[in-house]
């Protein structure tokens, strides 16, 4: 079985990496035309989309999945419309590709810059949420890459009715529908040998819980982009304006719970804790939000639980906040540096220095001052729309839009000129 199924992917591989070239060449007008065509053809196709994803979701219910993955598999009238748009949104932004930026003439004469071009072929795997089919084959069509989609087996209907409408929005463009490949094959192992594929995989996106990506960044042999959690934290400083903090810290946490830049640690100056915790708990404990902390926080809040070690580095997704009042910003410095993720973190302060040494230090994706950590969001940065966010610290770190699926090469344009050095 893993022997055919290694000579499938590979045919599905050597396929996309044709098409890559073809992807890189291709004009914006033409990309432009297979995205929108593609968001017309959703539309029309709207109730064949409604019964595979019906199937789908009974095949889910009769396996006794939750009602919360129930959710995340099913498609509405209104989602196929989100999926529609976001791929006429992807049309409308800038192409990346083949910009030229920094172009130097240099003593000899040659002139020195870079290229923007795209990553090659992406592969992309993904659980139960359909939508990330359409979402991650439009960036990649923009951006020039040829992509290898692998949805969760529970939206295989869904998705293979999705890659039909993409297919066909490629075609009226005069594109190859290699650009866009959703794999076939449901089996799992077709994973583990996706993500081994140096010769025709350039990089790999994983979209999931934790344990999906820890899977595949242990198994895979070409770079992966990825975060593994969301361990976000909020520090409020002695000096602040405590309106804008409360409204900032309630809206981190209580905006949506179940996102990777929801706030899940809090952390509280002691010279402030007295006058902000009450009223803060306050805000969250009328939203339901489960309060642990530390001994000075118990002490200021009624109702809070002890926090556990591990709390501080457990991404809840829920309404669930961890709290810990500290002495200072080296304090606070040192516990983000201990337990957190390095996904996204904020400092709610008047203090310059202070909003300062917090962004030069604090060693995240995204590090903010007075906002809300629900900011890191490839939309909310002006990115139009992301892959993902990447903690990785080489190519695309924080949220990875179109840019991000591309890179830079050094280009010269010479009149003539000889080395004689």
């Amino acid at each position: 079985m893993t022997s055919a199924l290694s000579t499938q992917l590979d045919a599905l591989g050597q396929r996309a990496r044709q098409a890559a070239r073809l992807g890189a060449r291709a004009s914006t007008a033409a990309k432009n035309q297979a995205l929108r065509a593609a968001a017309r053809i959703l539309r029309r196709d709207q109730e064949n989309l409604l019964t595979a994803n019906a199937q789908d979701v009974a095949h889910a219910r009769a396996h006794g999945q939750e009602a919360a993955f129930i959710e995340r598999l099913t498609l509405t009238p209104k989602s196929i419309e989100a999926m529609a748009s976001g791929l006429e949104q992807i049309a409308d932004l800038p192409d990346p590709v083949g910009a030229i930026n920094g172009l130097t003439r240099r003593p000899s004469g040659i002139e020195v810059g870079q290229m923007r071009v795209p990553l090659g072929v992406i592969a992309i795997i993904y659980e139960s949420r359909p939508n990330v089919t359409a979402d991650a084959a439009g960036l990649c069509l923009k951006s020039g890459n040829a992509c290898l989609l692998r949805g969760g087996s529970e939206a295989h209907h869904s998705n293979q009715t999705i890659a039909r409408a993409l297919h066909e929005g490629l075609e009226s463009a005069q594109l190859p529908t290699d650009l866009i490949q959703v794999l076939p094959m449901t089996d799992r192992a077709a994973v583990d040998i996706l993500v081994t594929l140096t010769q025709w995989v350039d990089v790999v996106v994983p979209r999931g819980g934790k344990g999906l990506i820890q899977r595949i960044s242990a198994l895979a042999r070409v770079p992966v982009l990825k975060h593994l959690h969301g361990v976000c934290h909020t520090y409020i400083d002695a000096d602040v304006d405590i309106p804008m903090a409360l409204r900032v810290a309630d809206n981190a946490k209580t905006q949506r719970y179940g996102t990777c830049n929801t706030m899940e640690t809090l952390l509280v100056h002691q010279d402030i804790a007295s006058s902000i915790l009450p009223p803060l708990a306050a805000l969250y404990q009328a939203k339901g939000v489960e309060l642990r902390g530390d001994e000075a926080t118990c002490s200021l809040i009624p109702g809070a639980i002890p926090a556990t070690e591990e709390d501080w580095s457990t991404e809840y997704l829920a309404p669930i906040l961890s709290i810990r009042v500290v002495p200072d910003l080296d304090a606070a410095l040192d516990h983000i540096a201990r337990y957190g993720s390095q996904h996204t973190d904020a400092i709610l302060t008047h203090h310059w220095e202070h909003a300062q040494r917090f962004l030069r230090e604090v060693d995240s994706s995204s590090v903010m001052v007075n906002a809300s950590t629900r900011f890191a969001d490839g939309f909310e940065y002006g990115l139009g729309a992301e892959i993902g966010i990447s903690t990785d610290k080489l190519h695309a770190r924080g949220p990875v839009g179109l840019e991000g699926l591309t890179s830079q090469k050094y280009i010269v344009l010479g009149h003539g000129e000889t080395r004689t050095g």
